[in-house]
């Protein structure tokens, strides 16, 4: 029979074993790490344990990627002591661009979802006069809010007319695309769009869009949907449904003569060449006059907000009062330096990488964190409430947007929560000195410089 007294013992030395504290500070500094079975005495004359005393402490040790996409080294599946040489056949260029999922941190753990789409995988449909590629959950299932098209049209060629189930938001990449539309209530509206500018039409409404001879080469620009599962094969297409009526039918609906029909596309036009169109003085004009509120936003015209390592601005419903469903920010960040520590409350982001290269750690709670490398044409995903940044990687500055399926930008920052709290609660959670809470920012960085880390002697 087992005594009450042995009882007793047995639940003291368990007491002992999980209230040890583990490495003090000063052991950390030295090591660079401290294991949970790096445990020294307690202090006298402290009564009580400190406040992360239950579990270790984080490693100081770095976990920067291991190669770039023009390193002349042959990657290896190999950071530090873990992982072992890749002895079977691999793609090359594609591990150089993604060096953080053969050669993860350490720091990422558990499950996260794809979180990278390059365009340059998407299928290109090719027309005379343009092409366009597609991204939906077809091939990113993560993606599950917003979906994205890149299309190209060349000087003069027409996206034909059409319309769609869900809202269009787009972002002029290069050149100037003239856009037309009238809405339900007969009012017109005719604008010529270029670089780093943008158009939004609410779902339903009908539009075209047309390349210019601005740029020779015509115009490139982004698509975005507020639904993951869009397929632009799916559009409202003006040839599509006239060619799907009774001739007879047209004729009545004109009221005109069949004959008027001869020449209407058997089938869909959706890409097709034509001459340079009018400038937009020379629309008609309807009784009904314009549309309220423009269907075009000219953001290259916004000057940007600049910090110490880089610039961001931001557009939603209100400043584009007609975008009620899109809201974004374009952001520019030099070598090294990052967009700080966020999350964002309701809304996914789908961000787009214009130049340059990145890293972002997705942080998906429950000890879930997958880190992913981006490159010009990628296209990323984070879904509501996941903490991320975005950190330029490369030599050269970094532009990128993130966008999202609301009508009102909204980010929590981590670095200004934390300032915004007693510094008790900060002092408890993290062990920060009283120094460092201090500097903790009272207003958004948006954006933080690139710095040294300050590494531990073994690092």
């Amino acid at each position: 029979m087992i005594s009450v007294a042995s009882c007793s013992l047995a639940l003291l030395l368990s007491s002992a074993v999980f209230a040890a504290p583990v490495a003090d500070s000063a052991a950390v500094s030295s090591a660079g790490t401290a294991s949970s079975a790096s445990v020294v005495a307690p202090s006298s004359t402290v009564s009580a344990a400190a406040s992360t005393a239950t579990v270790p402490y984080i490693s100081l040790n770095p976990n920067y990627p291991l190669w770039g996409p023009d390193d002349t080294t042959t990657p290896q599946a190999e950071r530090g002591s873990l992982g072992a040489s890749v002895i079977g056949p691999t793609d090359s260029d594609t591990v150089k661009q993604n060096p953080d999922l053969l050669a993860p941190p350490t720091t990422d753990a558990g499950s996260v979802p794809n979180a990278k789409w390059p365009f340059s995988l998407s299928s290109n449909r090719l027309q005379t006069g343009g092409w366009a590629r597609q991204q939906n959950v077809n091939v990113m299932p993560f993606a599950q809010n917003l979906a994205g098209v890149n299309m190209r049209l060349e000087a003069g060629a027409i996206r034909e007319l059409h319309w769609h189930k869900t809202a269009e938001w787009a972002y002029i990449i290069q050149g100037t695309t003239q856009v037309t539309s009238v809405n339900a209530d007969g009012q017109n509206f005719v604008a010529n769009v270029g670089p780093g500018d943008l158009w939004y039409f609410p779902p339903g409404v009908p539009h075209s869009l047309q390349g210019t001879d601005e740029d020779p080469a015509g115009t490139e620009f982004l698509l975005v949907f507020p639904t993951g599962d869009f397929n632009e094969d799916d559009t409202f297409l003006l040839t599509d449904w006239m060619a799907h009526v009774p001739a007879e039918v047209l004729a009545k609906n004109f009221q005109t003569d069949i004959s008027t029909f001869a020449q209407v596309p058997a089938k869909e036009l959706y890409i097709f060449p034509s001459t340079n169109p009018l400038p937009p003085s020379a629309a008609p004009i309807s009784p009904a006059g314009m549309v309220p509120s423009p269907f075009t936003f000219n953001f290259s015209s916004v000057a940007p907000t600049s910090v110490n390592g880089g610039t961001y601005k931001i557009v939603d419903s209100t400043t584009f009062n007609v975008s009620t469903q899109i809201a974004a920010a374009e952001i520019t960040l030099v070598p090294g330096a990052m967009r700080e520590m966020h999350w964002h409350p309701s809304q996914d982001e789908w961000g787009f990488f214009l130049e340059g290269q990145a890293r972002v750690t997705i942080f998906a709670a429950s000890g879930n964190a997958r880190t992913y490398d981006y490159q010009a044409g990628d296209i990323s995903y984070v879904p509501a409430t996941y903490g991320h940044y975005v950190e330029n990687t490369g030599n050269s500055t970094l532009k990128f947007l993130e966008i999202f399926n609301t009508d009102k930008f909204e980010d929590i920052s981590l670095s200004n929560w934390l300032a915004l709290i007693p510094p008790a609660l900060v002092e408890a959670h993290l062990g920060f000195d009283e120094q460092t809470i201090a500097s903790l920012p009272k207003t958004k960085r948006v954006i933080t410089a690139p710095q040294n880390a300050t590494l531990s002697s073994s690092s």
